[in-house]
């Protein structure tokens, strides 16, 4: 049955199985839709604008309009300035199945979706129907000229995680476009500054953010789902990010945005969130899979019930065939058509789950991801773990393509600076690249994306500023979050304006900011961190759509002296190839055995005796000390470490050929006194310069590296509590 109810005139095909979506035919567009088990399928189509009146009410036929499960209709004359558009699907009744033949269903693979080109102005009463529809708008020329992805090496990468909104809906982003894409182009010039290679962008795929269930306890107000991790579209970026919403521009706004992150030399990457959808458990609103083809879509029970492995109400179906298809069409859609250079696969661990959520060996999904041709070149990176305890830290499937977070090298940094005693040697692994979880199957240390902070857990201000989360305002009784966030408040908890907490405190994020860009493998941080924002202890702000999770750039003025020192460690560690290695340390490369990392129980590896300082051990990549030369102290109870690298072993041959780096001295102090470190020859035998000493005021904390600050071998040189220094061999001088 075909009803028109306008006045023009419509030509109805039978159409074709491929591809899914609406393409463009030679004469008409062409509607595909896959529902195995539906028994009645009907394609809506409205106005793009205007009243809800429908356009045209296409039943198409079993016999006619279907190949295998494939449901397809080709239509002529349908408005040029495009329409909107929605499929009503019947099928049988039971455990499995969740067919409504009266809810309008989202096309998965919409580009654009209606009703949310306003962050927070479609929320829906009703939380069992949506007014949301897929948006067709006629292909429009976009010229990406001649766009090249910068394709940064892996090793050479630092990460940078935000959020959209957040980025620059604060008054004092001073931003055009506050909120959007375009908003974030007009900060690229500060990001180039910052030195990252790339920006993470939480979850820009469409979602409802009025689907929080739970409310500000003070005021009585709805929270907001303001990260974004319950996507409804994964092909259509957030109209509500977009300035140009109102007009349908998000498609070339998100582009116009990738386009210009690439004129700058700076990656693209996509937080995206294929183990669970927005559609939640029984009682969450259908948008598009529950009503499409529940069964297929979802891993579910033997009664019908969602199986949850996400903690978020439903579990994604990653390996049945038809899933997996969507995720890769998807990936590839947003390499290929949108530029994107890189993936952080929310949960990725969901991926190694069969239907019934048992764990296999080697899920076909990570298989087809890790093989395709289009995203060879580009960077994924697995969140390895899902929310009931399944962990791939160090073994996710396919390991040698994927790198990974690593949550070890977050809280045992954490717990070494908070000043847990038997975290030496786990510091000593966690700098050297995490050999003890990546060095299998062919892998590095860039597998390791190293972190301290993320969007999920406290900011690095509040890492140093409070023992405690501090989660009420999100409404679950400070229930949510994690309880050990191995942070240490400094001797006060939360504000306060005591300089002597202040200046500690400072020093500490100093710490935390030097040993990440000083360990081997991929470093990522959080927005804001550089210039040390709050959200007042808050661990999960998920759903704080406010100044807790706001970046306040007035913070660049306050706390100039931070941001000025992540700026040059980050061109330092840029500068530096042994800081960026290819491969693990070898430790010794001649006849005495030095350790390249450090077993994880400081008791299983007794170090051979050192040599003494007149006799240099005979080229080793890595040179381990303690407060005397070659005299590390691994025990449980020491708080000092230090080491240097020879920077004719940088592991960069790529990048160097035989040309050699500067050696490079660091020494650790996490003890609560000051120690002197006496210090080593440089491995080529130069003289060492200070550049780094976390202990300093700015601008004397880290220095030029054309500086005159001579130490002499053999000195002695005060690290004071809580602090670290950094050394560099002066080339120029014997």
């Amino acid at each position: 049955m075909t009803n028109n109810f306008g006045q023009a005139n419509f030509t109805i095909r039978r159409g074709h199985p491929l591809p899914m979506g609406v393409s463009e035919l030679a004469e008409g567009l062409n509607f595909v839709i896959h529902s195995r088990h539906a028994t009645q399928v009907v394609l809506y189509i409205q106005p793009l604008t205007g009243d809800d009146r429908p356009l045209l009410h296409v039943e198409l036929d079993v016999d006619t309009n279907r190949t295998g499960a494939h449901w397809h209709v080709q239509i002529v004359g349908l408005p040029t300035s495009g329409f909107r558009y929605s499929w009503l699907i019947d099928g049988p009744l039971g455990t499995f199945h969740r067919f409504d033949p009266t809810q309008h269903l989202v096309d998965p693979y919409a580009a654009i979706l209606s009703d949310a080109s306003g962050w927070g102005t479609t929320c829906e009463v009703d939380r069992h129907s949506t007014n949301r529809r897929g948006i067709y708008i006629p292909a429009i020329h976009f010229d990406w000229q001649d766009d090249i992805r910068p394709n940064t090496p892996m090793p050479d990468s630092i990460v940078y995680e935000l959020h959209v909104r957040g980025f620059t809906c604060h008054p004092s982003a001073g931003v055009a476009h506050p909120g959007t894409f375009a908003g974030l182009v007009e900060k690229i010039p500060y990001l180039k500054k910052l030195g990252i290679t790339a920006v993470e962008l939480l979850p820009i795929h469409e979602f409802d953010e009025c689907d929080c269930p739970f409310q500000n306890p003070e005021t009585g107000e709805y929270n907001r789902n303001y990260w974004g991790y319950n996507s409804l579209a994964f092909f259509a970026p957030k109209a509500a990010y977009a300035a140009t919403a109102a007009q349908h521009g998000q498609f070339h706004e998100f582009r116009d945005m990738v386009k210009a992150f690439h004129d700058a030399g700076i990656e693209v990457w996509l937080d995206v969130v294929f183990n669970h959808t927005g559609e939640a458990d029984d009682r969450g609103r259908t948008f598009s899979f529950r009503g499409l083809d529940n069964s297929i879509y979802y891993m579910l029970t033997k009664d019908g019930r969602y199986q949850n492995f996400t903690g978020c109400g439903n579990t994604v179906n990653c390996n049945h065939p038809i899933v997996r298809n969507m995720i890769l069409d998807c990936l590839r859609f947003w390499v290929g058509e949108m530029h994107i250079d890189g993936f952080r696969f929310d949960l990725a661990s969901i991926f190694g789950r069969d239907a019934d959520g048992n764990v296999i060996n080697h899920p076909p999904i990570v298989e087809m991801i890790t093989e395709d041709g289009l995203l060879r070149d580009t960077k994924l990176v697995a969140e390895p773990w899902d929310a009931v305890g399944l962990q791939h830290v160090g073994n996710f499937p396919y390991g040698s393509r994927w790198s990974e977070w690593n949550d070890h090298y977050r809280d045992q940094i954490r717990q070494f600076w908070r000043g847990d005693f038997g975290t030496l040697p786990l510091l000593a692994t966690r700098i050297c690249g995490s050999s003890d979880l990546y060095q299998w199957n062919g892998r590095n240390p860039c597998h390791s994306v190293n972190f301290i902070t993320s969007h999920d857990g406290f900011t690095l201000n509040d890492l140093v500023s409070y023992n405690h989360k501090h989660n009420m305002a999100n409404g679950e009784q400070n229930r949510d979050g994690m309880n050990e966030n191995y942070s240490w408040n400094c001797g006060i908890e939360g504000e306060t304006s005591d300089e002597q907490i202040l200046r500690l405190r400072t020093r500490q994020a100093k710490n935390f900011f030097a040993t990440l860009m000083l360990s081997q493998g991929v470093p990522m941080f959080v927005a804001g961190d550089e210039f040390l924002r709050t959200q007042q202890g808050n661990n999960n702000a998920w759903c704080q759509d406010n100044e807790f999770s706001w970046v306040d750039w007035n913070l660049t003025e306050k706390n100039s002296g931070m941001l000025r020192f992540v700026q040059e460690m980050i061109q330092f560690r840029k500068r530096h190839p042994v800081l960026r290695r290819n491969s693990y340390f070898r430790g010794e490369l001649s006849t005495v055995k030095m350790p390249s990392s450090i077993a994880i129980d400081p008791k299983a590896e007794k170090l051979p005796s050192p040599p003494q300082p007149s006799s240099l051990p005979r080229q080793a990549d890595i040179h381990w000390h303690g407060l005397e030369p070659y005299q590390p102290e691994f025990s449980a109870y020491s708080r000092m470490i230090a080491y240097s690298l020879d920077g004719r072993f940088s592991g960069r041959e790529d990048i160097l050929g035989n040309q050699p780096d500067h050696d490079l001295y660091v020494a650790i102090n996490g003890d609560d006194t000051a120690h002197a470190f006496r210090i080593p020859p440089s491995p080529q035998g130069f003289s060492w310069k200070r550049i780094v000493d976390t202990a300093l005021d700015s601008p004397n904390d880290i220095l030029a590296e054309s500086s005159e600050e001579l130490i002499a071998v053999d000195a002695r040189y005060v690290v004071a509590a809580y602090s670290l220094i950094v050394l560099i061999s002066d080339q120029q001088n014997d």
